[in-house]
């Protein structure tokens, strides 16, 4: 995407209504630059913590991330979205996150530890059933956080072949195929036990993927195989330069749309770290870390030369201007949105 041009864009930002949060935030974003100025807020789904837009732009998808769990859509052809029918249960526990794969919104839902499709009908609006609930099993060394799965991100990888699942409760990574509406898994793999994986990224170049741990600070390397839909783990990378003085808690991960750089929030440390990526994807070099102008950073989206920090704690989201020698960013302005979860741009 690009931040150039004049073009009139917008960000969409998810919150938490338990905790003070509008719902679902509209902003526009600045031509030429990357500011964002609040322009509309729509409630009615409570926690919508989590958002993914349909590849043609028309539709807003969004977890409910309660008990209950549900997903719901959004019309974004006028205005401000519209929600376009009632939230759809998901048949799990605290939905985290949510993207679009083969006609489907699927869901990692953390609380029961599952993944959930939900068909898309074909003029964008969700069915109202799941097609599948795929519950994974498993458990962790770490006595409080592990000791059920935790479903906490499922994406599709880059070909659109397999829908790949992130589960911090059981340190691994599922990947599964989706078909005639159900799930199933072709393969677990297994991460260092107690890391607890959180979210992963991919590579542009379709080779390399990154999983960001969230029990131990760091992000573990591996190599993607699609034809083989095998993920394999290479090595390891701390997130922080030192131990760090506090409970740090990984959050967000993004790669660069170039592939250049890769950049992760951390919780408590309250700070940014960018990675220069190098040998074609199979290591990081952390480059150094930045603050990340408000408190208990949850999700990081990149443009080309804009960062984008939702920070849940102080209530706000924050961008960063890129440099595009070293990818370090520096910090540009800030907008309240309390409880603000995510962010993502059309």
């Amino acid at each position: 995407m690009s931040d150039g041009g004049g073009r009139r864009r917008r960000a969409f930002i998810g919150s938490f209504t338990a905790a003070g949060g509008p719902g679902i935030v509209t902003a526009a974003v600045a031509p030429g630059g990357g500011a964002l100025t609040v322009l509309h807020r729509v409630t009615g789904v409570p926690d919508p913590s989590y958002l993914a837009l349909a590849p043609d732009g028309r539709f807003l998808y969004a977890v409910s991330e309660t008990a209950e769990g549900a997903v719901a859509a959004y019309r974004l052809t006028g205005q401000r979205p519209l929600q376009a029918g009632p939230p759809v249960p998901v048949g799990g526990d605290s939905p985290t996150h949510l993207s679009l794969f083969d006609g489907h919104v699927l869901t990692a839902n953390y609380g029961s530890g599952s993944v959930t499709a939900v068909p898309l009908r074909a003029d964008g609006t969700l069915a109202p059933t799941p097609s599948a609930v795929l519950p994974h099993t498993g458990s962790g060394p770490h006595s409080r956080r592990q000791q059920s799965p935790h479903a906490h991100q499922v994406q599709p990888d880059p070909g659109g072949r397999w829908a790949v699942s992130v589960d911090l409760g059981t340190d691994s990574v599922r990947v599964c195929t989706l078909r005639d509406g159900t799930l199933a898994v072709h393969r677990e793999i297994a991460l260092r036990p107690g890391s607890g994986p959180r979210h992963l990224a991919f590579h542009p170049d379709g080779s390399h993927a990154y999983v960001l741990n969230e029990l131990t600070p760091t992000v573990t390397v591996c190599r993607w195989h699609p034809d083989d839909g095998l993920l394999k783990p290479l090595t390891e990378v701390p997130v922080l330069p030192a131990a760090p003085a506090r409970d740090a808690y990984p959050s967000g991960i993004v790669v660069a749309p170039d592939g250049r750089f890769v950049w992760t929030a951390t919780r408590g440390e309250d700070v940014l770290s960018t990675f220069a990526v190098e040998a074609a994807g199979a290591s990081l070099r952390l480059v150094g870390t930045t603050p990340c102008g408000g408190a208990w950073p949850r999700a990081l989206t990149a443009s080309h030369t804009f960062l984008y920090c939702a920070n849940e704690r102080s209530g706000d989201v924050t961008w960063f201007a890129l440099d595009p020698a070293t990818g370090l960013p520096r910090y540009d302005g800030r907008t309240a949105v309390p409880a603000a979860s995510c962010v993502v741009l059309d």
